[in-house]
């Protein structure tokens, strides 16, 4: 099944995406698409109504993050070698950490705004995973059965924060938009293969990443396993997985997002998203 969130930022609606690619309304079956409604029970409840029942929503409404109230942003770098060679690092032994904001998420078509003071915002098209049961210290054998489903994530890096500045990845990350999630999370079911899948991201029309989810140093399952030894996963926590080579920091010269830009990404069975990029206020 396809969820999504429409409506106005911090007013979204939880509704499903049906057979012909409509929008249905769920409100009056659950209150939002929160960690809870992700369980596998409330998921097979929801698999069960008449699509054609419920309310149909104007196609042409705004979407939002898929999944609502989520409590962790789990970032994972350099998990495509071609990826770490661009960047100039080798390929880690084990995957690498870190954490995006939050208050970053945004929908899927909503702007990128470049922070006050960057110069070198870039962009990384990625496969999200969404948490549908707690999973803390889990074997990989086990993870699958932890995950409600998959996203599209563009991890928006503002490279001179994350590099050239002291400290962690973390503050070259988090920015307001740098996180936009959707347009659907697209249950585990409708994705046989996550390790098969298409990525790719263009910039103005021009292709900048075309990669395959085949190529990932540490699989789905991997992952999800792995980080609940350090935290645990709750219901709603979204993972990125890494990007594939072709980010604008791994350019000859590098080329870095500007305002007017349009980025373009989508992954195969997970539908596209489309950002401009606009400066701060």
């Amino acid at each position: 099944m396809k969820f999504c969130r429409y409506g106005a930022p911090g007013a979204e609606k939880p509704a499903l995406v049906d057979s012909r690619g409509m929008i249905r309304d769920l409100s009056d079956h659950i209150p939002d698409l929160i960690g809870s409604a992700l369980e596998p029970q409330t998921l097979a409840d929801l698999a069960g109504l008449e699509s054609a029942a419920l309310p149909e929503i104007n196609p042409g409404v705004r979407l939002g993050p898929p999944v609502s109230g989520v409590g962790k942003f789990v970032c994972i770098g350099l998990n495509y070698a071609d990826h770490a060679k661009e960047s100039g690092l080798p390929p880690p032994d084990e995957p690498v950490i870190f954490m995006k904001a939050t208050s970053s998420i945004v929908g899927p078509n909503d702007p990128i705004v470049l922070p006050k003071g960057s110069g070198k915002t870039d962009w990384e098209v990625e496969l999200g995973i969404i948490i549908g049961r707690l999973a803390k210290d889990i074997a990989a054998s086990e993870a699958m059965a932890h995950i409600a489903g998959y996203c599209i994530v563009n991890d928006v890096s503002e490279r001179a924060f994350q590099l050239e500045r002291q400290g962690q990845w973390t503050k070259g990350k988090s920015a307001d938009s740098f996180g936009p999630v959707g347009p659907w999370l697209v249950t585990t079911d409708d994705i046989p293969d996550p390790q098969d899948l298409d990525l790719w991201l263009t910039v103005n029309g021009r292709t900048m990443q075309n990669g395959s989810t085949r190529t990932m140093i540490f699989g789905i399952a991997e992952i999800v396993a792995y980080v609940s030894q350090f935290m645990s996963l709750q219901p709603g926590d979204i993972i990125s997985t890494g990007t594939p080579p072709g980010v604008g920091m791994g350019q000859t010269p590098p080329h870095y997002l500007r305002a007017g830009d349009r980025v373009e990404l989508g992954i195969e069975g997970l539908g596209q998203q489309s950002q401009m990029v606009e400066a701060s206020a």
